[in-house]
Order: C-alpha cells, then sequence, then structure tokens
C-alpha cells in the first residue's frame, strides 16, 4: 500500500505535473535555475503539499557511516543525505559521495562550516571572532580572505554543476545563535554577507544548481531576517525536542504560514503523529551524525523511518 501511493508522489521527480501545485506555487529565487533544480523544487513542493517528510542524515567523515548505520537499525535509507565543506582536504570525497547518491535516486545537501576569514578552516575557525565589517574593506586581509574562501567553495560546487546535480545549500548555518563569526557582527552584517554570497554565486558563479536555504538557530532573531528574493526554504535548527514545535510556529509568524519548513539539524526526531497533532508538517527532518544517531531510541528510529508519512530512498528509487 505504501509503496503503490508513493509512486504517484513521486512521479514529479521525472517530469509529470500534478494539479495540487497551482500557478501561484512560489518559484526559486533564482530565475536561472538549472532543469535539475527546478525540477528538485518541484518534488518538495508536491510531498509537502501530500503531508508527507523527507528523512535526512547527516554524514560525517570519521567514526561510523551515518548512512549504512542508519539502513542497518531501519532497514531504509534516508532520502536526504547531508554533508558539510569544511576542510578542503576532505572535500573531494564529500561531493564524490552527493553525485553518487543523487545518481541513487536521492537528495543531497550541503552546508558550510565556514571558518573565519583569515583564521583558516575548521570548526574551531568557524566560532572565533572578527570584525565582520573589514570583509567589505578592500585592501584589508579579512577582504582578501573572504574573497579567496568564496571562490574556492564556489569551485567546489561547480563540480556538482558540471555533474548537473542539484544541492540544497545550506551556508552559514545558526547565524542568528551569533556563535559563529558571521552572526557575531549583527543582523545587518549577516544580511550583507549573504547577499554577497548569493549574487557572487548565482550571478557571476552561475551556480545554477543551487536551491538556497537559510538556517535559523533555535534563537530566532528577527534582526536576521533575509528577503525572501535571496533564498528559496526557511527553517530552524535545534537539539532540544521540547523546542521543535514553537520553532516552527515561529518560523512561520517571522516568514509566513504556506511555506515548507525543514528542521535543518536535529539530536532527536519529531514524532510524525505529534506533527500532524500539532501542525508542524516538516519538509524533511536531518538527524545529527556520529553520537546522535548513534545514541537515537532505536526502536523510534526504527518505527519513525518506517512511518507512512516520512519519505526514504527507496520511495524515490521507485519512481524511476
Amino acid at each position: 500500500m505504501r509503496k503503490t501511493a508513493f509512486i504517484a508522489t513521486v512521479l514529479l521527480m521525472f517530469g509529470c505535473a500534478f494539479s495540487t501545485i497551482s500557478a501561484k506555487t512560489p518559484k526559486l529565487s533564482n530565475p536561472k535555475a538549472s532543469k535539475e533544480a527546478r525540477k528538485l523544487y518541484k518534488t518538495l513542493q508536491q510531498l509537502h503539499a501530500q503531508g508527507k517528510t523527507l528523512s535526512g542524515q547527516m554524514w560525517a567523515p570519521w567514526g561510523i557511516d551515518e548512512i549504512d548505520f542508519v539502513y542497518r537499525e531501519t532497514g531504509k535509507y534516508p532520502a536526504v543525505r547531508g554533508h558539510d565543506l569544511i576542510h578542503d582536504r576532505s572535500n573531494k570525497r564529500e561531493i564524490d559521495l552527493l553525485i553518487e547518491w543523487y545518481r541513487k535516486g536521492g537528495i543531497p545537501t550541503l552546508m558550510w562550516h565556514w571558518g573565519a576569514p583569515t583564521k583558516g578552516e575548521g570548526y574551531e575557525q568557524s566560532k572565533m571572532t572578527i570584525d565582520v565589517a573589514q570583509c567589505f574593506v578592500e585592501g584589508t586581509p579579512e577582504h582578501a580572505a573572504m574573497w579567496a574562501d568564496l571562490k574556492r567553495v564556489a569551485d567546489w560546487l561547480t563540480i556538482l554543476r558540471a555533474a548537473k546535480v542539484p544541492v540544497l545549500w545550506r551556508p552559514m548555518h545558526e547565524f542568528d545563535g551569533k556563535w559563529f563569526w558571521y552572526g557575531k557582527g549583527g543582523g545587518e552584517l549577516f544580511v550583507k554577507l549573504w547577499t554577497t554570497i548569493y549574487d557572487y554565486f548565482t550571478k557571476e558563479r552561475k551556480l545554477n544548481n543551487l536551491i538556497w536555504v537559510l538556517c535559523h538557530s533555535g534563537e530566532l532573531d528577527k534582526a536576521f531576517i533575509v528577503n525572501k528574493k535571496y533564498f528559496d526554504i526557511c527553517g530552524p535548527d535545534t537539539y532540544s525536542k521540547e523546542a521543535q514545535q514553537r520553532l516552527y510556529y515561529n518560523i512561520e509568524s517571522m516568514y509566513g504560514k504556506g511555506n515548507m519548513i525543514p528542521l535543518h539539524e536535529c539530536g532527536t526526531l519529531p514524532s510524525p503523529e505529534e506533527c500532524k497533532k500539532n501542525g508542524t508538517q516538516w519538509l524533511w527532518w536531518m538527524l545529527w551524525h556520529t553520537q546522535h544517531v548513534q545514541e537515537h531510541d532505536k526502536a523510534e528510529l526504527r518505527r519513525i523511518y518506517n512511518h507512512p508519512d516520512v519519505i526514504t530512498l527507496d520511495e524515490l528509487q521507485s519512481a524511476k
């Protein structure tokens, strides 16, 4: 029953149009978005319209293979596979795995733990403090370092574009938590950073395979609101199960009802039954890597992955 119902749902990924998507349905912010990006976005819209949520799992290049771990525990692979451009030494592997995942019928999402310009790569460097305003002053070390970083990361994303792989692109996550450098300068400077990256990647580098994903923290500071013409999808991160419902409602309050809202990162999966009861229909959720998936309640992990409202990789593949 479940497989049959999903065949019709996911066929949109391969070019079929459904009447539930009206002519007024929002389009991607980039008018030159690639055919593959537009098709993926339509698929997300259709699944959302039918009350479905995509399963997602973050992968890390150390320790366990989280994707295989989920399969061993649940008998299912996630629909969405998450990766991070955190170190150049591991980025090729991250990119190759995303290309492979897309070719298997899965959906790639990619974030960027951006080390503060002049401070180098890595998680700890992303939390360092710089004068963000100096990134916009020509001749400063911060300005030169910022543009070197943007060019380097755009080069990685160009590999995905050449492979015709659309990506849920999630840079500068948890910005309003102010624990990463790009949020420490306040909302105005963050928005300037975001629009600078957006314009450079879309207009100059023509990375038309990107679907732009804006990722708030659990703090949800309205000073950091980005104009909708610069992103496509918006949601929060939270590792507090108790905060999930509140953050969903708060995102709706900030950006309007009817938007597709993902739970970009979490430590505990939301219950499909609770979501249906309280009206929090996540577009996708993504369980974080290593201990977060390893220590998750295994019976609940298995139950949720096999729930009829949760989309897994096999249900995307079955439409091919």
